[in-house]
Formats: C-alpha cells, structure tokens, sequence
C-alpha cells in the first residue's frame, strides 16, 4: 500500500501478518465493536480499536438484551456479570394518559434483561485490555486495495490493516467515506445514498438514587416497564427501573409534518442541556403511576442535568455492508427503532456472526476476504430486514398518534389474539447466534442462525485424534 499511497503522514504498521488470521480494525467502541473485540480475543485474532472521541459516554437511558443474545454471554463467561447489573424485563404495560390498561405483554423462558446502558458498555469496557483502544482517532477516509486497508485519522496519524470493521455508529465516518469511493465508481445503490428517516424525537434520562418511600417501582424484582401514551398530544412516555435505586424515562414525540422535521434539524445542533428546559415545562405535569413518583416532572426533577440527553429517533436498512476489505456493522449498517428493543440485540449479533466468519476465513486473500464478508451479510441480511420491519410497525403502534396508527394500536390490542402475540415473540426469540469457534452453550432453541465453522470442527477432529492416540500409546 505504500507504494499507492503518499506518506505525508506518521504511520503505524499492523504486527506481521500470519496468512491466516488477519489484522482487523475495529472503528467505534461502542457495544458492538466492543463484543467483536472481546470475540476477536477469544479467537486469537489480531485486533485494535480507534474511537473518535476521548471517552465514550453511552446515553443515559435503559437497555434491553432478548435470550437472543444470552448464549453468547454465557460462552465467554459472563452471563452471571450481565445478570448482576441488570433487572429482568418480561413484562411490558401499555396504559392511556389517565393511567388505565390497554395492553399488556408477556415473555416467558429467559426474556429480557434491562439496565443502564452505560452499566453495559463498563461490563464490555472491562473485557477489552486498555491498550487495544485508541481512543481521540477521528477517521477521515479510507484506502483499501489488494495487499491491505489503512485509515486516515484527524490526528495526521494512518493505520493499516487487513481488514476494517465500521463500528461507529448511524453517522459511521467509516461508511461516508466507503460510500463516497462507491458513488464515484456508480455501483452504489440509490437508496444507500439517501438520509437516515427520521419520524419521532425522544428524551431520554436515568434518575439519581431514589428513596422507595417515594419512589416504591424501585423495590420490585423486575423492571416493571411501561409505556403511557398521551392522548391529546403527539407523546408518549415510558418507565424501567434499571437496579441501583435508579429509574430510566424516556419521552418520544412524533414529528407531524415534513416542515416540523426541517425545523426541529435546523435547531438540532441547540439540543444541549441548556435546551431542555421548555420541553421539560410541557411535559413535567404527564401522569406516571404512584410507584413512579405520580408525575415525569418527579423523575426529571432527580435526573442530573447532563444525564438528560435529546436525540431523533432514526432508522436506515443500507443494501451495502461490506466492499473490498471493509465491512460495517451496528448501526452503521442498519439503524433500527427502539420500539421493539432488537437495537442493541441485532448489533451484537453482527459481532457474533462476523467473528465466526473472520475465524473461519481461509487466508487474508482479497478473495477469501471477500467471501467471509459476503457469508456475513448472507447470514444476516435477511433476519435483519424482518427486525427492521418489526421496528417501524411497533413503532406505529406505540408512538403513532394518526387516525390510522391509532385503529392500528387498537387491533394489536383487542383483535390479534394473545396466542399468536406469544407466537410472534417465540419466533424472534428463536434466533439465537453462537460464537462457533467456542463450545456452544445449552439452548432450547431449534433453530441453528448459523453455519458451521469448518475450521474450528477441523480443529476439534484434530484434538481427539491426538486424545486418542496418546491414549493408545500409554496403553
């Protein structure tokens, strides 16, 4: 590469390559770079991280992980730490703004777990050696060809690698720039090329400590999530108490109009702390349940200023994961609607799957490669567009205020029998990924969401072979 590439710039070569396992670039410390490292590490696969910013700082609002995820946790170990910050989360209330029922929903088996997202991104932080993360590493572009790819940060600093995983978010700098190379050479598809949607705006904080006296949703065993939707306004509200005395709010609001959206973009870059305070005033007085202090303002009121974070929510399926040595995963590849809790699930699936595909590559080939990354988005592409899909319908029903979205709300409800609802859950429950390069761990599940890795079974042939002839030769 350096022949094709001026060096004006300090650079900072990957370790020798073995042909074998390559040297992946890892870009965004976020929860699903962070589980690909730790899965990386298990597999001996050479890795770094490069984050953007100085220290991550994960928004301050709850987190569900589905039993689609949990096999993973317990194959590394880990699966009593996760349990030990987080409540369980199988229960969800839906109620009007004068607090009545109008939907109630039921996992069984394992079901979720619920937390702090920041209390997630510390158990996977601990997991990673503090060397492997370099962080203040703003990536500008991107080069690849035959022999490797090496990123340019704001720094002045490159690295190069053999392959780069873009882990970095909806806004992915690592995807703009790829896109960019694509667009010039015309082979990107149009819609890859359009803005990320954006149909609701949410608030979002996690209180201080509270005191059960006042706040009594704190004693319970579970998360005790709810959603409260307003009626004569475009918001609704939700409740989790994620463990420590702690109780995690969100307020979603849809954007009625296109010139609401134009606006609400332009004043985008003003939604700092400072900015809160007069929709804090419009929503302080929304009813929440005694346990939950009989009012949001009572939450808000004990929620740290810069606890209080404001974002769009944002969805994007993009047709293009991977060109050359260059694959994105997370949000970077698609953003999903929190509405149905599949986020944070589906990106560390990315890990899972990637890793698998990483272990069982042939050699660091452009053309081997090319294949692993073409196996990962065949794995996962098609699961993936049905969570999206998931996303944007629960999203209609839980957030949408139209005519229509409300008639939708009402038949989910009262129409659609609890059988077929506890039928829907169990089919998304039953993909559930497994590092194929570890011993899996037991699972009821009946469906296998991955192939079989060639080269760890090769490994374990090889094992017992030698098992048994050493035990042949001591007899």
């Amino acid at each position: 590469m350096e022949d094709d590439i001026p060096q004006k710039y300090p650079s900072q070569l990957p370790p020798p390559c073995d042909g074998k396992n390559p040297n992946v670039m890892i870009v965004g410390a976020g929860l699903s770079g962070l589980l690909l490292a730790i899965l990386l590490g298990r597999a001996a696969i050479p890795y770094e991280i490069y984050e953007r910013t100085s220290t991550v700082k994960p928004l301050g609002s709850i987190i569900s992980l589905s039993a689609n995820i949990f096999q993973v946790f317990k194959q590394l170990g880990m699966y009593k730490e996760l349990e030990a910050i987080s409540l369980p989360g199988n229960n969800f209330e839906i109620l009007d703004e004068k607090l009545k029922r109008m939907g109630f929903f039921q996992m069984s088996g394992e079901g979720n777990r619920s937390f702090s997202r920041p209390r997630l991104y510390d158990l996977l932080l601990s997991k990673v050696p503090a060397n492997k993360i370099h962080f203040n590493k703003k990536v500008l572009n991107l080069m690849q060809n035959k022999d490797g790819v090496m990123i340019r940060c704001a720094d002045g600093t490159t690295y190069h690698g053999e392959i780069l995983v873009a882990a970095d978010g909806a806004y992915s700098a690592v995807r703009q720039s790829l896109f960019r190379q694509l667009m010039d050479k015309k082979v990107l598809p149009a819609s890859d090329a359009l803005d990320l949607n954006k149909g609701y705006t949410c608030m979002v904080g996690t209180t201080s400590p509270l005191s059960p006296e006042k706040f009594s949703a704190i004693t319970r065993s579970d998360s005790g999530g709810m959603l409260v939707i307003g009626e004569k306004s475009s918001y609704c509200w939700g409740l989790f108490s994620v463990g420590d005395n702690r109780i995690s709010w969100d307020v979603v609001s849809q954007i009625a109009t296109r010139a609401t959206l134009e606006d609400m973009k332009f004043r985008n870059s003003e939604w700092g702390p400072e900015s809160h305070p007069e929709l804090i005033n419009e929503i302080r007085s929304f009813k929440t349940p005694p346990s939950y202090g009989d009012t949001l303002g009572a939450l808000i009121d004990a929620t740290p200023k810069e606890g209080i974070s404001r974002v769009f929510l944002e969805d994007k399926l993009f047709q293009t994961w991977h060109f050359g040595r260059t694959v994105l995963i997370g949000d970077a590849a698609h953003k999903l609607l929190p509405s149905s809790g599949q986020g944070a699930v589906n990106a560390m699936e990315d890990a899972v799957i990637l890793a698998n595909c990483l272990y069982d590559i042939g050699t660091t080939s452009p053309e081997d490669i090319n294949a692993a990354l073409k196996s990962f988005q065949d794995q996962r592409y098609p699961h993936v567009v049905e969570q999206y899909k998931a996303s944007k319908t629960s999203a209609k029903f839980l957030y949408g205020h139209t005519f229509l979205e409300k008639m939708i709300r009402y038949g989910v409800f009262n129409l659609v029998p609890k059988s077929k609802r506890n039928e829907m859950m169990q089919k998304d429950a039953a993909y559930r990924p497994q590092a194929t390069f570890l011993p899996l761990a037991p699972s009821t599940c009946f469906v296998e969401p991955q192939f079989p890795n060639k080269r760890y079974e090769a490994e374990q042939k090889a094992k017992q072979a030698a098992e048994l002839s050493a035990t042949a030769i001591a007899v």
